[in-house]
């Protein structure tokens, strides 16, 4: 078994997390010892609702034994969590949790010198409460790599990402610019070159519909065009910029294996209806990989066990080597 574990903060726990967890871990083996940190109380009860049956291997913040560790248990670092049901619904009361859940690890991560880290979803509403985007920014902010990181929504048949994440569409277009756009053509690039051996064929597009305005000097016109202009003579792979309307048509998609969007839901939107919770989303520009499942809460399904496991599956696939 590979030593190095794969830390793992359940987030929001009133999410399906658990349960697509328990799935996981069910279904398929893993070769690095997987490291969860959660509530010992919630997990059992929630693992007992759903009726799952694992022995807990309950360590603690300073274990550094790693070569010691398996999977025929649940590796668990217990964080205390007060509730009445282990089934709720998402408030401000799993807050100090969810933020210590994170803390722990992050700490955890740097003082054993760790790379591997998924993170279950979070309520943006409740726990970020308009202070940070996403936990992409989050993560970044907390390991001082702010305006440094690349949200990339991974597929081996095509990858998404949005040079804006969780962004009122009103307030893109002041965040778009050449230097944003070099960022992430550079991050994924370097991405693809040390995790594939390749240089990728990446597309972008543009803001406005058919990538026109009847405006003079249009963001395409002004940074998009220049930014890709620049990348070719710098001998990137980049082309565009694309209408958001026509790239995702099958005939484009053949040609290219990341595309670069604007913002959130003009890659996100088409890149679910291709390929469900066929992908991961993978943080580009932190100390260590960072990847979780491409799902919300999804409090609707809470305690239902009718989850799909397979985005979780993924990146722990991704990770397991």
């Amino acid at each position: 078994m590979n030593s190095k574990p794969i830390i793992i903060v359940a987030g929001e726990p009133n999410s399906v997390f658990l349960e697509i967890f328990f799935k996981s871990i069910l279904t398929h083996r893993y070769k690095s010892p997987l490291i969860i940190i959660a509530s010992k109380k919630l997990l059992e009860q929630q693992m007992k609702k759903l009726g799952f049956f694992f022995e807990i291997n309950t360590i603690n913040k300073s274990f550094k034994e790693f070569n010691l560790l398996d999977n025929k248990k649940i590796n668990l670092i217990d964080i205390e969590y007060k509730f009445n049901s282990c089934f709720e619904k998402i408030s401000s009361k799993s807050n100090n949790y969810i933020k210590n859940s994170f803390e722990l690890a992050l700490k955890f991560i740097k003082q054993n010198k760790l790379s591997k880290f998924i993170n279950g979803p979070i309520s943006k509403k409740s726990f970020l409460n308009g202070k940070t985007l996403g936990i992409t920014e989050y993560l970044a902010k907390k390991t001082n790599q702010t305006n440094k990181v690349v949200m990339l929504i991974f597929n081996e048949k095509l990858s998404v990402s949005p040079l804006t994440t969780h962004l009122a569409l009103k307030d893109v277009h002041k965040k778009i610019s050449k230097q944003k756009i070099y960022q992430h053509v550079k991050l994924i690039t370097k991405f693809y070159k040390k995790k594939f051996n390749k240089k990728p064929k990446i597309a972008i597009t543009g803001l406005n519909p058919h990538c026109e305005s009847n405006f003079k000097n249009s963001e395409e016109e002004a940074i998009i065009m220049p930014a890709i202009k620049q990348l070719k003579l710098k001998k990137f792979k980049v082309n565009g910029p694309f209408p958001a309307d026509t790239i995702f048509n099958k005939l484009h998609l053949k040609n290219y294996d990341v595309v670069i969007g604007m913002y959130h839901d003009q890659v996100l939107s088409p890149m679910k209806a291709l390929f469900n919770f066929d992908a991961i989303n993978i943080t580009l520009g932190l100390p260590f990989i960072r990847v979780s499942p491409d799902h919300g809460p999804n409090a609707s399904m809470l305690g239902k066990n009718l989850s799909d496991p397979k985005s979780l599956i993924n990146a722990l696939k991704f990770l397991d080597n």
